[in-house]
Parts: C-alpha cells; sequence; structure tokens
C-alpha cells in the first residue's frame, strides 16, 4: 500500500516561499506511470490541483498559479517538494499530496487531470494545514 506523508512549516509570512515535502512508501517515484500531484484545498473552497512530477522526472503546473509553484522530487529518499514563491494569505489552505496512476508523460492531459475528483486519486498524505500571515 502505498502511503504519503506532508511535512513543512504550518506558517508562512507573506512574500515567502512555502516549500512542503512529500515523502513516500510503498513505491518508487520513477514507477512507470505513477504522477505525484499537489493539491490545496483554501478554507470554505473546493480541491485545488497546483500540479504535479511525472515518473521521468516531467513536471505539470495549473496556469492559473502563474509560474509560482515548482516541484521537484529526491529520488534517493523518495521524497517529491513543492515550492511556492510570493505567497499570500490567499494561499492559505490544507496542503494535500497524493498518487494517481495517468497515461505516458507526452499525453497527460492537464485540464482534465485539474477536475478530477478525490476518488480517482490512489493515494493521499493526510494534509497539513499552512497558514499565510505576518
Amino acid at each position: 500500500q502505498v502511503q504519503l506523508q506532508e511535512s513543512g512549516p504550518h506558517l508562512v509570512e507573506p512574500s515567502e516561499t512555502l516549500s512542503l515535502t512529500c515523502t513516500v512508501s510503498g513505491a518508487s517515484l520513477t514507477t512507470t506511470l505513477h504522477y505525484w500531484s499537489w493539491i490545496r484545498q483554501p478554507p470554505g473552497r473546493g480541491l485545488e490541483w497546483m500540479g504535479a512530477i511525472a515518473y521521468d522526472g516531467t513536471t505539470y503546473y495549473d496556469p492559473s498559479l502563474k509560474s509560482r509553484p515548482s516541484i521537484s522530487r529526491d529520488t534517493s529518499r523518495n521524497q517529491f517538494s513543492l515550492h511556492l514563491n510570493s505567497v499570500t494569505p490567499y494561499d492559505t489552505a490544507v496542503y494535500y499530496c497524493a498518487l494517481f496512476f495517468g497515461p505516458t508523460s507526452s499525453r497527460l492531459n492537464t485540464d482534465y487531470v485539474s477536475r478530477m475528483p478525490r476518488s480517482e486519486y490512489n493515494s493521499w498524505g493526510q494534509g497539513t494545514q499552512v497558514t499565510v500571515s505576518s
């Protein structure tokens, strides 16, 4: 069974960079057709897909975030990370990492992925609350 665990600071100041790490067990980040996502849920709102890193290292982002996020991975530690720069209070949310299975990386439809319901993901982390405030 694949397990994911988010870690990182719970409080970030405005204009700073939010950095979170997801530690994965039960599967390798390089397992073919596995996609490792970051998703958030602001208070009172639905899930927002932020981006993903594929098994081959290809990265995908939601364009509405305007190049603010960056996703990277450390295969030796089986971890992947999210860095979100220039945060504002609007970035306050519960942040999740999650796994889904997809096609080969060149064929991934990010428009579809951005609208996927929770049930279409294979595994989720428990989530971590991040508040942006001075």
